[in-house]
């Protein structure tokens, strides 16, 4: 079809929370006319595409252009987008990057500016976005908002810079997103007062029924980490018209399965309200935002899908600015070639540099009995972390990986400079042989790596030195590698090849013994200091409720 053309359906019309039949008449991409016809119902079903209310895209390992390829195949014919992750390794040159490379497909990527760049002093990042920076990017046209505002210390405690952020947001008539996990109370209060509009990272029903009595608007986010659907969802009960869905971080294999349209049909399943679930997944988000993206109305843009039916919800076709996006499954945007752009020091590390010794006195060891270490446990669907103190495994006079009791050695290394790994231990990564490692670290994204023993780790983390980025399993002789060679995030590859290749790794890392489902994507936000409570930093170890840094 090109994109002139009409056709017969049945309209979904959220608006006024109606459905009937009618003829759809499409010129140069734009809805002329909606004439209703007789009832029809063998008619497909039409309404307007889905919208993911927040994402990184660079969590996909993809491409913008390969991430849109992918996405339409669920239905989905928009984004908000947040380019912090490649903010923070290649400053404003990686948001305009990703801007040009969305606007070669047709798509609807609503870019934000980075609010946090860098997240926190404590980490060495490779850019930083100032409010003077951060207001360049607001008066750009293709900015639709400030992105999620992480220094929530920050606004409590009127930091200047913070400030000016928010407020150039304000000049600008564009809405600042929230990130305040666990903020209750008072503090919850004065934060969102700072004219913070939204929260994607309620853990509990009574956090999100908390902020959301404050007129928050509450993103429930499904990823491929971090996973609140079944905790939040209720919420569509007490505050419907409120909620907006979201996948935050979505590795590759995930998006191939599904997107948005999934969340749909798990709430349709539960018995909540067609009209109410359609509003939070294709209207909430464009009106908030005021993405430019159709929503079945005359004179809007023919951004619409076509399903069976409510019980399956296969969707049929998915059409951006009238053109044929997506049918049975199959894709019709065709791959792009990009530049890349990259900003990584490769260097190789030793063995020497992450060992941990005992803290020794006089010459002689301390005494070992009823000593212990502090400990990152981490959960398998979640980016919290509590501090757990367990003895360790000692080798002479070294603390070693303790791969029986799953207390394992995680390092992250700067990739910006030469500099002295930090090292620490952590817990429920299940590997009882060989290493995993990443240069996908929220938020600075250094080099993190867990593993089973010191040789493993060290040549994970040398493997990608080697590779300026990726992701990695090793295990002595066998190495698995998918390089990620734009901003050490990203591949420039076919989206379904890369899918691929990370599901090979992912069962690789799953072989080695890690009993995470994302033990990738669990990896990644080991380092993201502003998600309580223990996290490693390429400085050291972090405390993310008392911010500041703690030792072993």
């Amino acid at each position: 079809m090109t994109n002139s053309f009409s056709f017969k359906a049945n309209v979904v019309d959220i608006f006024n929370e109606n459905i009937f039949s009618a003829e759809i008449k499409i010129e140069n991409g734009i809805i002329q006319k909606i004439i209703p016809i007789a009832d029809d119902k063998s008619l497909p079903i039409a309404m307007p595409g889905f919208i993911d209310a927040h994402v990184h895209i660079e969590s996909s390992m993809l491409l913008p252009s390969e991430f849109a390829r992918l996405a339409v195949v669920h239905g989905t014919v928009a984004t908000v987008s947040d380019p912090h992750e490649i903010a923070n390794v290649c400053g404003i040159e990686g948001v305009k990057y990703m801007i040009e490379n969305g606007k070669k497909v047709p798509f609807h990527f609503c870019f934000g500016a980075p609010s946090c760049v860098p997240a926190t002093i404590f980490e060495t990042a490779g850019a930083a976005l100032d409010a003077t920076l951060v207001d360049e990017l607001l008066q750009s046209p293709d900015i639709f908002y400030l992105s999620e505002m992480m220094n929530f210390p920050g606004v409590l405690f009127n930091d200047e810079e913070v400030l000016k952020k928010i407020n150039s947001a304000k000049k600008h008539n564009k809405p600042v997103d929230g990130h305040a996990p666990a903020l209750r109370g008072d503090d919850a209060r004065k934060y969102f007062a700072a004219g913070i509009s939204t929260d994607h990272e309620c853990f509990t029903f009574e956090e999100g029924l908390e902020k959301a009595n404050l007129g928050v608007k509450i993103l429930i986010r499904e990823g491929s980490a971090a996973k609140n659907f079944e905790n939040l969802i209720d919420l569509m009960i007490t505050h419907p018209r409120q909620i907006m869905f979201c996948s935050d971080d979505k590795h590759p294999d995930s998006l191939v399965a599904g997107h948005i349209n999934l969340l749909v049909k798990r709430a349709l399943a539960k018995g909540f309200d067609l009209f109410e679930i359609l509003y939070a997944a294709c209207i909430l988000p464009a009106l908030h935002y005021k993405i430019p993206v159709g929503l079945l109305r005359e004179n809007d843009s023919a951004d619409f899908i076509l399903i069976d039916n409510f019980q399956n919800f296969n969707i049929k076709k998915t059409f951006i600015k009238g053109n044929l996006a997506a049918e049975n499954g199959v894709s019709k945007i065709e791959s792009v070639q990009e530049k890349i752009i990259n900003n990584f020091f490769s260097y190789e590390i030793s063995k020497d540099e992450i060992m941990v010794r005992q803290a020794h006195h006089d010459g002689h060891p301390k005494p070992v009995e009823g000593r212990k270490i502090k400990v990152i446990e981490a959960f398998n669907g979640q980016l919290i972390t509590h501090e757990i103190l367990c003895t360790p495994k000692l080798q002479g006079d070294e603390i070693v990986s303790d791969v029986e009791n799953d207390v394992l050695k995680i390092v992250c290394v700067n990739r910006y400079q030469k500099a002295k790994p930090a090292v620490a231990f952590i817990k429920n990564f299940g590997l009882k042989t060989g290493a995993i490692a990443s240069s996908v670290a929220h938020d600075s994204h250094n080099i993190i790596a867990v593993g089973a023993d010191d040789d493993s780790v060290i040549q994970a983390i040398n493997l990608l030195m080697k590779n300026n980025g990726g992701i990695c399993a090793v295990n002595h002789s066998e190495e698995k590698i998918l390089p990620l060679p734009v901003a050490g995030l990203m591949s420039e590859q076919d989206g379904y090849a890369v899918a691929k290749q990370y599901s090979e790794i992912d069962a690789f890392a799953k072989s080695l013994g890690s009993t995470l489902d994302a033990p990738f994507m669990t990896l990644s936000f080991m380092a993201l200091l502003v998600i309580p409570k223990l996290k490693l930093s390429n400085k050291g170890l972090f405390d993310g409720e008392k911010f500041e840094f703690t030792n072993l």
